[in-house]
């Protein structure tokens, strides 16, 4: 099976890999291509500390890597026609939340317009299989719990959460008009080694090691769910097979 895995340097992209190439050894099970644009949102040496690791445990005959940005039209057509995929687990976007504000543009690149040229590339080349990232936020406003998937999630309070939203309708939309099987996962909070350093759990645990406050935002007025990255992963396996 050829399977591509975007955002294959990001925190789930690595795990995921990882995992995959560790189950097949021999590498007649998988032959796996990841992209990543590298792009500079957190620590660039952590990326490439995860890319040595899939190096470490990989051959050439398993595993690629290409560094190529999702917004690149041209080289996202050249990549599906080029691999002839089986599987497509797209994993790269632009994350966190608060950056949203600082940054529009980096979200509707990489999650819209990348996603539309996944959706494209699926299209054209017969992908048996799309998964994709979506997002707990989608939830929003939502002021119901326990959160279901057949829940209204129509008020994103975010830029991030709108697009992860737009995942979700285009990834549909394609799949009744091209009879393509999409499957969308809505991560709550995932955590782990080699995790983003924007993270809560690792900025609360630094501060507390020098000795600092923590920020806390809303008046600690709020909870959140943590998914652990092996749960995950497994997760995602499964919807594979």
């Amino acid at each position: 099976m050829k399977v591509l895995v975007t955002g294959a340097a990001g925190f789930i992209g690595f795990h995921l890999i990882k995992a995959l190439l560790e189950t097949d050894l021999s590498g007649k099970e998988h032959f796996i291509v990841g992209i990543d644009n590298l792009n500079d949102y957190y620590d660039i040496g952590l990326k490439a500390e995860r890319l040595e690791i899939l190096n470490s445990v990989s051959t050439p005959e398993n595993f690629t890597f290409i560094k190529l940005d999702l917004a690149d039209r041209d080289a996202m057509s050249n990549l599906f026609s080029d691999y002839q995929f089986d599987t497509v687990i797209n994993l790269g976007a632009q994350a966190g939340v608060r950056y949203s504000i600082e940054n529009p543009n980096a979200y509707i690149d990489s999650n819209v317009v990348g996603f539309v040229n996944i959706l494209e590339g699926c299209r054209h080349h017969n992908i048996k299989h799309l998964i994709y990232a979506s997002s707990s936020s989608v939830y929003g406003m939502n002021i119901k719990q326990p959160f279901t998937t057949a829940d209204c999630v129509d008020f994103p309070i975010s830029l991030y959460a709108a697009t992860k939203k737009s995942n979700e309708l285009m990834a549909h939309s394609y799949s009744h008009l091209y009879n393509i099987p999409t499957t969308g996962l809505r991560f709550f909070t995932v955590y782990g080694p080699y995790g983003r350093p924007d993270m809560a759990y690792f900025s609360f645990t630094k501060k507390i090691l020098a000795g600092e406050p923590i920020d806390i935002y809303n008046n600690g007025d709020m909870q959140r769910d943590f998914t652990y990255i092996d749960d995950i992963v497994k997760g995602v396996i499964r919807i594979m097979n």
